[in-house]
């Protein structure tokens, strides 16, 4: 009897106890579960999609889809990389990150001479420029920074580098309304992708990444220079093996 009669009092004071929590600690507690929860669940969605994307082609990014509304139309049309000219694919990643092979989403080398330059120079490699196509939004603020350098790490462990460069020249802008290498290749030379020659691959490549600003099929001077420049570099790539990891 007398220990039944302990074992009750020990009950009762365990439930006072649980009771007497202030209000103030219960609400907090509240919160802070609510905001695990409004956090955690776009970073779940998030990752849900970039494992689909692994292996679905996303129907389309925030940048096609607010130039459709501007436009009212745009030109694009899903290739697999497959589909494009060796020398296309080696001209873009030339351009635009020629140690793409060599990094795993952020090229330090480029940032500190970016850093070094005084911040005159971009230093985004192809990994990056395509989440923030796919998941982000245009513009410099630091949030969406922010945002894409907490996505690119998750990508590239995902996806293989030849389904990221895939994606890329799919969403990639190469005029105004002119999405993806396949719509690019008709729109300036009226050819498929996969018939494009080493140099207008080149000429494509260099209009990334300010299309609205430069024409492949129009070039100026420096933009033929540049181009050959950046066909140099696309063989460079090809022989010293920094092409290996997005070809067959």
């Amino acid at each position: 009897m007398a220990r039944e009669s302990k074992a009750r009092k020990g009950s009762g004071k365990s439930k006072r106890t649980r009771a007497q929590v202030p209000p103030v600690r219960r609400a907090w507690r509240w919160f802070m579960r609510r905001l695990a929860l409004v956090v955690a669940v776009p970073f779940v969605l998030l990752f849900v999609l970039v494992l689909l994307f692994s292996f679905l082609d996303p129907p389309t990014t925030h940048t096609i889809w607010s130039e459709k509304r501007r436009l009212g139309d745009i030109d694009r049309q899903w290739i697999g990389i497959e589909e494009v000219a060796p020398s296309a694919v080696r001209a873009v990643v030339a351009a635009e990150d020629a140690n793409y092979c060599l990094h795993w989403g952020f090229d330090v080398d480029a940032i500190r001479d970016a850093l070094e330059d005084g911040g005159n120079r971009g230093a985004s490699t192809i990994s990056q420029q395509t989440v923030k196509n796919v998941f982000l939004w245009q513009g410099r603020s630091w949030f969406r920074k922010a945002l894409e350098a907490l996505i690119t790490p998750v990508a590239e462990a995902v996806w293989s580098k030849r389904r990221m460069l895939e994606i890329y020249l799919n969403v990639a802008e190469f005029d105004e309304g002119v999405f993806g290498i396949d719509a690019a290749a008709y729109h300036y030379f009226g050819v498929p992708p996969k018939q494009l020659t080493p140099m207008q691959g080149a000429l494509l490549a260099g209009v990334l990444p300010n299309p609205k600003n430069r024409s492949a099929s129009r070039p100026t001077g420096n933009q033929r220079k540049r181009a050959a420049r950046i066909a140099d570099g696309a063989a460079t790539i090809a022989a010293d093996g920094r092409a290996a990891c997005f070809e067959d």
